[in-house]
């Protein structure tokens, strides 16, 4: 036990050695790095010295280089400036020398100024003596007094004005129209030859032609019955002579006109006719005209390309069939207009659908004009308003015969569509009484002015031509009568198309050889 007691001890002594002398060993080595570690510092340490040294010399250098190149800069850069100013001093100088010079000239010419002044105010108090002493020796010699002669100088200066305004309005009016005709007839050329219309002179009577002529007797009937109920319910005359195989239907109203025809051409077709077939085939015929009448105003919409239009203005726009005006178809005249008024818009670049369907409906008060008073361009812009068409197609209306002032170059297209219509060659149709009285009117529109010798209405009524005295009417007073004789017949006649003024001062020489 004890021995095993003495080993272990043995053992640990050894043990305790050996790690003291591994103690020893490391801490020896430990000296040994520190002292190395000190040694390599220090080299470290003197060689980092040794670069900062050559760093700070280099920056040092480099610094005084900088403020050699500065201090050059500044040098140069002084030195310009003080050859700028001083070019600068000789520029105010050389400045101040010329604004002297100036001056001296100024007060050189401001003196010679106030000389020369004076020198005016003495020959203008000379002229004014002068002046008041030469018109005392007018007065005295003319005998007139200064008014006077300044009234006969104006009196001659007005004459020289009005001479001279008159042959430059002449010039102006001449040039201007020149450019309009030539304008609106490239215009109005391009939209007819693009509108072409047919036109029929209508009449107030329609002929029916029946299969024999046994047929008169049973449409006149026992005692005139038949005829006399046709006529009853039509409103019509029917007109039976010796014209074989026809009967001639007359009245002025070409709906019932139109619905007298139709009845009895359904009666001889049927042949049955006593008064109470008679009142039947009337009541259908009214059934179908009012048809034929929404199909005829559905037609002229569909091919104006005008839409959205009232049913009542789509029925009286198929009532214009049956109306006519000097002859012409009213329909076929309004579809026309419409034609011609969107291709006028379309030549000076507007937008045709106002003037296409204004010019559609501008007579659309003619199939209304017998059941209401008034003009049938007003009753026409009522019915257009009733049924909420636009205040532009409402005014265009009611103005394509001036009753109310334009409102829109529409309106205006309207109207001269209108005109272009209706002075188609075979348009219209004017009796002969109507004819007559525009001439007349036309004569002695031109007789009423003052220095008229005579006048003539051409070409008929186309022309109109006045005859003037050359000792009352001048030049000028030729122009302003032409001119005041046109507004007069635009204000107090109507007319198909234009008429033209032409007024004619001529001076004759006459001697006699004895």
């Amino acid at each position: 036990m004890n021995s095993i007691l003495i080993y272990e001890i043995i053992a640990g002594i050894v043990i305790a050695v050996i790690i003291l002398a591994q103690f020893y060993t490391i801490k020896n080595k430990l000296s040994d790095i520190k002292s190395k570690t000190i040694e390599e510092s220090n080299k470290l340490r003197e060689e980092s010295k040794k670069e900062a040294e050559s760093k700070r010399k280099e920056i040092i250098l480099e610094a005084k280089e900088e403020a050699h190149r500065l201090r050059n800069d500044v040098e140069r850069e002084s030195r310009d400036r003080r050859n700028e100013v001083q070019r600068l001093e000789r520029r105010i100088i050389q400045r101040e020398e010329s604004l002297d010079k100036k001056n001296d000239m100024l007060e050189k010419r401001e003196n010679a100024l106030d000389r020369k002044q004076q020198e005016i105010g003495k020959m203008q108090s000379g002229i004014e003596d002068l002046y008041k002493k030469q018109n005392e020796e007018l007065q005295r010699l003319s005998g007139l007094s200064s008014e006077d002669a300044k009234e006969i100088l104006l009196e001659k200066v007005r004459k020289e004005i009005k001479h001279e305004s008159a042959v430059m309005i002449k010039e102006i009016e001449a040039k201007a129209k020149e450019e309009a005709d030539k304008k609106a007839r490239e215009i109005i050329t391009c939209a007819i030859q693009r509108c072409a219309a047919d036109h029929v002179a209508e009449t107030t009577v329609h002929v029916v032609t029946l299969p024999n002529d046994e047929m008169k007797g049973r449409i006149i009937g026992r005692e005139g019955r038949n005829i006399r109920t046709l006529e009853t319910l039509t409103g019509v005359d029917l007109i039976i002579d010796d014209t074989p195989e026809a009967v001639i239907l007359s009245g002025f109203d070409p709906i019932r006109r139109e619905i007298a025809r139709i009845a009895l051409e359904k009666l001889i077709i049927d042949g049955r006719i006593h008064p109470a077939r008679i009142e039947e085939m009337v009541e259908k015929a009214k059934k179908e005209l009012e048809s034929d009448i929404k199909e005829e105003g559905e037609q002229a919409s569909f091919e104006t390309g005008v839409h959205g239009l009232h049913l009542e203005i789509i029925k009286l726009l198929g009532r214009l069939k049956y109306r006519t005006s000097y002859g012409q178809n009213v329909l076929k005249h309004s579809i026309e207009v419409s034609y011609l008024a969107g291709l006028m818009a379309s030549e000076i670049g507007m937008d045709p659908t106002i003037a296409k369907r204004a010019g559609l409906l501008h007579d659309i008060g003619k199939a209304v004009d017998h059941e209401v008073e008034g003009p049938h361009a007003i009753i026409g812009a009522d019915v257009a308003k009733k049924y909420h068409e636009s205040p532009l197609i409402v005014n265009a209306i009611a103005a394509h015969h001036g009753d109310v002032e334009f409102q829109s170059l529409e309106a205006i297209l309207v109207q001269a569509a209108d005109a272009i219509s209706a002075a188609r060659p075979g348009a219209r149709r004017e009796t002969l009484e109507a004819y007559i009285k525009r001439l007349e009117k036309l004569e002695e529109i031109a007789n009423t002015c003052e220095g008229v010798e005579k006048s003539y209405a051409i070409q008929a009524g186309r022309e109109l031509r006045i005859m003037v005295k050359p000792e009352d009417i001048d030049d000028a007073g030729a122009v302003e009568m032409a001119r005041n004789v046109v507004k007069r017949v635009e204000e107090e006649l109507e007319y198909p198309g234009q008429i033209k003024v032409n007024v004619i001062r001529e001076t004759r020489a006459v001697e006699y050889a004895k």
